[in-house]
């Protein structure tokens, strides 16, 4: 699913720059804070974005062919009822029915056969779609998940703790990041809420199905709502002396 700039270029969302961009991330947080979970939620994330570049790519290809199949056994329900129906009325005239009560039966069997027909039509109609949303759900509910999993990573950074009047408890636990690292910590959160959404947005890319559209905006309702929080807490960091 493309837009149109106001030039009217196409503007479409590329999975290898959200890959890259999430690579670059990780690298940045390798080199500030080392191995630690927020480095490997960045590389499950890096992860997740070849899964979604490959599946939806496959997913394209599938939904193609399941569409051309399912229509055709669509027409051919269509075609084989019609048939059907015309060779059931031409030995109903050949034989004669002049009574009004031999035609109910023929009549009943000429509905149901008709109903049967539409319900079989509709569901082939739209298997193709549900068959792939089932795929593009699942991406996305790794990708909630593993949005849940950033804003865990951060639940504990407190910034009172860098705070100069900050009095510990028993059951205080302490970060062990200064001022600095703490603001860089929290913004790599943002950082990779932000692209989580984006991941999201390559399954609409290739999807026009109303319920993945549908879950597309409540995963990126989640990761901004989640994102301020975090800002929240970095606009109580102490800001950095400036000297004169």
């Amino acid at each position: 699913m493309s837009t149109t700039s106001p030039a009217g270029d196409e503007v479409q969302l590329v999975a290898d720059h959200v890959g890259a961009t999430v690579a670059q991330l990780e690298r940045r947080i390798r080199a500030r804070f080392g191995d630690r979970g927020l480095t490997r939620a960045a590389r499950d994330l890096a992860d997740l974005v070849d899964v979604v570049q490959q599946s939806a790519g496959a997913s394209q290809v599938r939904l193609h062919r399941t569409t051309v199949l399912a229509r055709a056994v669509s027409v051919t329900i269509v075609v084989a009822t019609v048939v059907a129906l015309v060779i059931t009325l031409e030995e109903a005239v050949t034989e004669g029915l002049d009574n009004g009560f031999d035609w109910l039966p023929l009549i009943e069997s000429t509905i149901s056969d008709i109903v049967f027909a539409a319900i079989a039509v509709l569901f082939l109609w739209a298997f193709p779609e549900r068959y792939e949303r089932k795929t593009l759900l699942g991406l996305l509910h790794r990708l909630r998940s593993l949005a849940h999993v950033i804003d865990m990573h951060q639940l504990s950074k407190d910034p009172e703790q860098v705070s100069p009047t900050y009095t510990p408890t028993p059951e205080s636990v302490s970060h062990g990041l200064d001022a600095e690292q703490l603001h860089h910590y929290l913004d790599y959160c943002s950082e990779m809420l932000s692209l989580t959404a984006k991941t999201a947005a390559l399954c609409a890319e290739h999807s026009s199905d109303p319920v993945v559209l549908s879950t597309v905006s409540t995963l990126e309702t989640l990761t901004t709502e989640l994102s301020s929080k975090i800002w929240q807490k970095i606009s109580l960091l102490p800001r950095p002396e400036t000297t004169r």
